[in-house]
């Protein structure tokens, strides 16, 4: 008999993740490292879901048979190739009619079948439920061109807990941050990418996030987690202005020039009108250390003024020189001391 588990448990479960609602459902939001295994593509979930509003169950159970019956063979068929081993774990959207079916099925053709408990909405609930879960945090914080996201990685080489919410974002958390980027997950998306992190993290320990807003290009961060952001403590770094500059034109060297025109028209009302300018002409020429140094100007500005009202300790550290490894080390230290 197929294994019905609650999130904690499936979890823990072995086997591939076999999504089976349809492909919009699955683009919408969905269990990370999952396959999505459709029982019905998109047109054939809207025609049963119709046929369940004008005639009722029974009629759209016969209908959904209909379509199923033919597609049997190649399900099994696709379930081997997918879990050589015969372990799956299934999910539909609420644990119903769908992720059943295909239990059913794999279980006969001689699979180990696990289904999730409520479904994928199950799982939203577990994983909203996770964020209000306090956990020890320090903030790495420091102006743009500084390599946080660099140290972090670091940190995480050498032990540390870290929540690289920018990786989880596909975004740098600035209005040049989508360049050189994979498109960016939908917002509920991201939230189940955080939580499948936010689930492993000891709460004893420390963990390391950079400072973020809210609003990572399109994707906004849970308001439980950025809350115990808001109040932890945080160590902010800082590098010369020559190696900032020198760190923004090794990430944004090999950018598209009308991209990073455009990004820098987006931040035109607070750079200013003549230094916007100023800014993309550098770029026309193509010296990028130069616009980046004029376009530093903004961002030094909104980062003291968001560092300053925090209202929360803030340990400063010099990095000037130091490799990333090295930083990490020295970050890692002084947040011993506090």
């Amino acid at each position: 008999m197929a294994k019905s588990l609650k999130p904690d448990a499936f979890f823990q479960t072995p086997g591939v993740i076999l999504d089976v609602r349809s492909p919009g459902e699955y683009a919408q939001g969905h269990i990370p490292g999952s396959v999505n295994f459709p029982l019905f593509n998109n047109d054939e979930r809207a025609l049963v879901g119709t046929c369940y509003k004008q005639k009722g169950k029974d009629e759209a159970v016969e209908l959904g048979l209909a379509i199923v019956g033919p597609k049997l063979a190649n399900f099994v068929a696709r379930a081997k190739v997918l879990a050589p081993d015969r372990q799956v774990r299934i999910h539909c959207w609420r644990g119903g009619m769908r992720s059943a079916a295909v239990g059913w099925l794999l279980e006969t053709a001689g699979f180990n079948v696990a289904l999730l408990i409520g479904g994928y909405k199950g799982f939203r609930r577990w994983a909203l439920s996770l964020f209000s879960i306090p956990q020890k945090m320090i903030i790495l914080g420091g102006m743009t061109g500084s390599g946080k996201t660099e140290i972090l990685t670091a940190l995480e080489n050498i032990g540390e807990q870290v929540l690289d919410l920018e990786a989880l974002a596909n975004h740098r958390g600035s209005s040049f941050g989508a360049l050189g980027q994979l498109p960016q997950p939908t917002n509920e998306q991201f939230w189940n990418a955080i939580v499948m992190e936010w689930a492993k993290f000891d709460r004893s320990q420390v963990l390391w996030v950079e400072a973020e807003s809210k609003r990572i290009g399109m994707c906004c961060i849970p308001q439980e987690i950025f809350e115990q952001m808001e109040r932890a403590k945080v160590i902010s770094i800082s590098r010369s202005r020559q190696e900032r500059v020198a760190f923004l034109v090794e990430i944004y060297g090999e950018a598209d020039i009308n991209d990073l025109i455009a990004a820098t028209e987006r931040i035109r009302r607070r750079l200013g009108g003549l230094r916007t300018q100023e800014a993309i002409n550098f770029l026309r020429e193509g010296n990028l250390a130069a616009a980046s140094d004029l376009i530093l100007h903004y961002y030094d500005k909104t980062y003291t003024y968001d560092l300053e009202k925090r209202g929360v300790s803030i340990h400063k550290v010099d990095i000037s020189g130091l490799s990333a490894v090295d930083a990490a080390v020295l970050v890692r230290e002084k947040s011993q001391e506090i």
